[in-house]
């Protein structure tokens, strides 16, 4: 058979899943109390290196793409009791990781940490410091903020604190789509806030923009570009839109009708600020990073956080250990995550010494993680390394989909053997590829998960 009589590969749609662990949060279940000792865990886990993360599950309101873990706003007292949660899981927690336990890097996430005033965010920090032994000064500190907590005292604590980025959600610079969006706010908002975080002289800036916004075109996605621009960041994330279940767009507007032209859209918008952003001095680090050439490497950066090793505070947090990925019980309906806050903050210390949801890990799923996490770097996977940790060779334990990848033109083939790259259409569907790489396992679980 001919080339030109070969079968056309079946069309795939590049929009499934944004994939940044494995297992997906949705595959994670209850966990037998008797395997799930923090202590025990924790006991034989390399401790020199360990990732620190804090989640605030709290908005000053929540986006209509959003499915992430928070909740709008906090009754009085609420994130005084919240803290005092943390505070008591933290104590849990340095006592499952012991006296050796070094952290070597730092992550405030949410929901929204600049939801905190600024004695709040003090004594998150202290908590880190002084609750589990983390040098902030010491270590990179990536914190994510809204334009309007973005305030000059809350960039004043965090400066001092020793962060080294914080990332601000912007969505759009366009009024009408950040509207669309559900996301109510005003660009002279934002443009406000992005002055203070210049002011504070945190060193690295991050802005996220979302493509695939109704009536989004590349003129109004390059006036957003533009805008960003204009700041000079350091990095720039690009975020296709989902419309996922239970969120506000979910609820009362639903998926376009035609997802063949959303998907057509959202390729069409992805490669236009690809291509703005290396024209202007860029780099691509994933499909959604890019960061600045110049621009200060901070040692901080969002891939490494998601290697073995993580120890995640609050209800949204995951935690990583080489057999055990686990974490709270997660939620998007507004009512059941007010539920689950409710539960942690009225823990005691000795309800936090277990884990309660995860996914127990195996090789397969080390592999899996790893291929999957590495590949989706714009710089590749080096095979020796895979080789090295695996003792197996990926062509070999993944012989089936990498054949797939390189039939769809999804791998760059002049990287020799020595090194495993996407060409630039296959990081263009990194959100089709990466679910390719679940175990069966893991899709019988995503299938069976009901979102709630």
């Amino acid at each position: 058979m001919t080339t030109a009589e070969a079968p056309a590969l079946p069309a795939v749609r590049p929009y499934q899943h944004y994939v940044y662990a494995y297992p997906h949060k949705t595959a994670y279940r209850p966990l037998p109390p008797e395997r799930a000792l923090l202590r025990e865990l924790w006991a034989d886990e390399p401790k020199s290196a360990l990732s620190l993360y804090f989640h605030i599950p709290f908005c000053e309101v929540r986006c209509g793409f959003c499915n992430l873990f928070t909740r709008i706003g906090a009754p009085d007292g609420l994130t005084t009791a919240y803290l005092d949660a943390l505070e008591r899981q933290a104590v849990a927690v340095r006592e499952a990781l012991g006296d050796g336990a070094r952290f070597a890097n730092a992550a405030f996430g949410g929901g929204t940490p600049t939801f905190l005033e600024a004695a709040e965010l003090e004594r998150l920090c202290d908590l880190a410091e002084h609750g589990l032994g983390a040098d902030l000064r010491a270590v990179p500190l990536s914190v994510e903020a809204s334009p309007a907590t973005a305030t000059a005292d809350r960039l004043s604590v965090l400066a001092s604190r020793g962060t080294t980025r914080l990332s601000l959600g912007v969505q759009s610079f366009v009024d009408a789509e950040a509207r669309a969006a559900v996301r109510p706010q005003r660009r002279a908002d934002v443009e406000a806030a992005l002055a203070r975080i210049r002011d504070a002289g945190i060193p690295v800036l991050n802005i996220d923009l979302i493509y695939g916004i109704e009536g989004q075109t590349e003129e109004s996605w390059s006036r957003s570009l533009d805008a960003a621009l204009a700041w000079q960041p350091e990095e720039l994330y690009l975020y296709p839109l989902y419309v996922r279940p239970l969120t506000g767009l979910g609820r009362h507007h639903g998926r376009p009708a035609e997802e063949a032209d959303w998907d057509e859209q959202r390729l069409r918008l992805y490669r236009h600020g690809r291509d703005h952003l290396l024209a202007r001095g860029y780099e691509q680090v994933s499909m959604r990073m890019f960061r600045r050439a110049d621009a200060p490497s901070t040692g901080g950066e969002d891939y490494a956080c998601q290697t073995d090793g993580m120890v995640g505070l609050g209800c949204g947090a995951r935690s990583y250990t080489s057999t055990l990925h686990y974490s709270f019980d997660y939620a998007v309906d507004m009512h059941r995550i007010r539920a689950i806050i409710d539960d942690y903050t009225a823990r005691s210390t000795d309800g936090f010494r277990r884990a309660d949801y995860g996914w127990e890990m195996n090789t397969d799923d080390a592999r899996r993680r790893h291929l999957l996490q590495s590949l989706l770097q714009a710089e590749g996977m080096p095979v020796t390394g895979y080789r090295t940790r695996f003792g197996t060779a990926p062509e070999d334990d993944f012989a089936a989909e990498l054949d797939r990848f390189h039939d769809r033109g999804w791998l760059d083939g002049s990287t020799g053997p020595g090194l495993l790259r996407l060409s630039p259409e296959g990081l263009a569907h990194s959100d089709a590829l990466g679910p390719e790489l679940f175990s069966a396992a893991v899709r019988e679980r995503m299938t069976a998960y009901e979102p709630k």
